[in-house]
């Protein structure tokens, strides 16, 4: 395998789109996704918060979506060459390979609706696209380069 060097600010930055996209995605889709998962506004608002922290909820989503965009950028890097193109590829590939897979079987079991199914995988695969697309083509520019850039040697 190649050497794979991880760009901890493409990272961090791909993380943070994808925790922000997250927040839109589930606001614009509240209500179904709500009714889909047998919940009300209600036990959003109250009994959810009462057994877990709104700040022990946001860490571990930012959290995990710093694990997502380190193993993106790890698939993206071992398998060719770094760009938008094959991060977006590597994320689509990942998401049929495991995400789709894995919540058709618990769905289908759990005699869940498509639409459920939609707005949950339908997330994932665009939040993996987004952060495919940022780690894979966010490059550092070599120490060469940039001496080169502003003229020092």
């Amino acid at each position: 395998m190649k050497n794979i060097k991880l760009n901890w600010l493409a990272i961090l930055v791909a993380a943070i789109v994808s925790f922000l996209f997250e927040a839109i995605w589930f606001t614009v889709f509240m209500k179904q996704w709500l009714a889909g998962i047998g919940r009300t506004m209600e036990w959003l608002q109250g009994a959810a918060t009462t057994t877990i922290s709104p700040g022990v909820q946001y860490a571990t989503a930012l959290l995990c979506s710093i694990i997502a965009a380190t193993i993106l950028s790890i698939a993206i890097q071992a398998t060719g060459e770094q760009t938008v193109r094959r991060g977006i590829f590597c994320a689509i590939l990942i998401w049929i390979g495991f995400i789709a897979t894995s919540w058709a079987k618990e769905y289908i079991f759990e005699v869940r609706t498509l639409e459920i199914f939609a707005i949950n995988t339908g997330y994932s695969l665009i939040d993996l696209m987004l952060i495919g697309a940022i780690v894979g083509g966010w490059k550092k520019k070599s120490a060469t380069l940039a001496a080169r850039a502003l003229n020092v040697d």
